[in-house]
């Protein structure tokens, strides 16, 4: 089972609580590496609206994972996810593919509808039918990333005979994030992962999108990998945000969880840590260790 680590990427993910820089990000990307951890991830936003009023900034996802790609040399790299409506899905293949060159065959190309609608409404996204956009959107980038020349007259998208030109140098995978019945269908017809987040210790509501899960991959007769989110708390550093549902333990405590998780059927976790430091990455790592000896 492999363990990936999402990145700062703004809000109160930097590691006094504030806005990280690209220091900041660049030093918990190194640190994922040098400790042995699978996978460094980026969330795909470009602010958040709470519910207080308060307006919290992002940095363009994107730009960054191609920034972690030129400091780093062996982990995976993922959105977590793109948001589909951001970005057209032609010009999504081309980025995949570039950034699969320049990474050396490390992408995951994670994907989702999106959700945010006040960051849709200020930058002038349309908010509606987001499920059909995304169907239209998923299969001309999926066909494209198969190596298929792609014409599309959808009610959303048009493409005429779009293909990826040079071709990536492999089959880039594609994670989709999503539970409702719709997402689960796309999943199992498109998808090579599957992202389930966010949780501390497994919980029923877990079990019931696993249920569901296997029932639509198992219709359509594929393998598809298995992603989990976790949110874990360092009980070493205090936190930036106070999240009920994180999970805080000892490196001990974690890798008796992650053992769980694996149980479950797990391919790949993905952990937000809080605090984002290399503090909590050790800890994390050090987990990783206990559960592979």
């Amino acid at each position: 089972m492999k363990i990936g680590l999402m990145l700062p990427v703004g809000g109160s993910d930097g590691p006094t609580g504030g806005m990280p820089r690209w220091d900041d990000v660049r030093a918990m990307a190194v640190a994922a590496e040098s400790s042995g951890l699978d996978s460094v991830w980026l969330a795909d936003h470009f602010e958040y609206h709470a519910p207080d009023g308060a307006v919290h900034g992002m940095h363009e996802s994107w730009t960054l994972l191609s920034a972690v790609a030129a400091v780093t040399e062996r982990v995976e790299l993922g959105n977590m996810v793109l948001c589909s409506t951001f970005r057209d899905p032609g010009l999504t293949a081309k980025m995949a593919a570039t950034l699969d060159e320049v990474s050396g065959g490390r992408l995951i190309l994670g994907v989702g509808a999106g959700w945010h609608d006040p960051e849709y409404e200020a930058f002038g996204l349309p908010t509606d039918h987001r499920g059909g956009r995304f169907e239209e959107w998923l299969e001309i980038v999926a066909r494209m990333l198969r190596g298929e020349s792609v014409t599309a007259d959808g009610t959303y998208y048009k493409t005429l005979e779009a293909s990826l030109t040079p071709a990536p140098s492999r089959q880039i995978p594609l994670l989709i994030a999503g539970r409702r019945p719709r997402m689960l269908r796309l999943t199992a017809e498109w998808a090579d992962a599957w992202n389930t987040a966010w949780y501390g210790a497994p919980s029923e509501t877990l079990t019931e999108r696993l249920t569901d899960f296997r029932a639509a991959t198992e219709k359509a007769g594929r393998k598809v990998t298995l992603t989990i989110g976790l949110t874990i708390r360092d009980p070493n550093q205090s936190p930036n945000e106070a999240d009920p549902t994180a999970f805080a333990g000892t490196a001990e405590e974690l890798a008796t969880l992650f053992t769980t998780y694996r149980d479950l059927g797990a391919d790949h976790l993905i952990i937000s840590a809080d605090p984002m430091t290399p503090a909590s990455v050790e800890l994390i790592a050090q987990a990783k260790t206990l559960l592979e000896s």
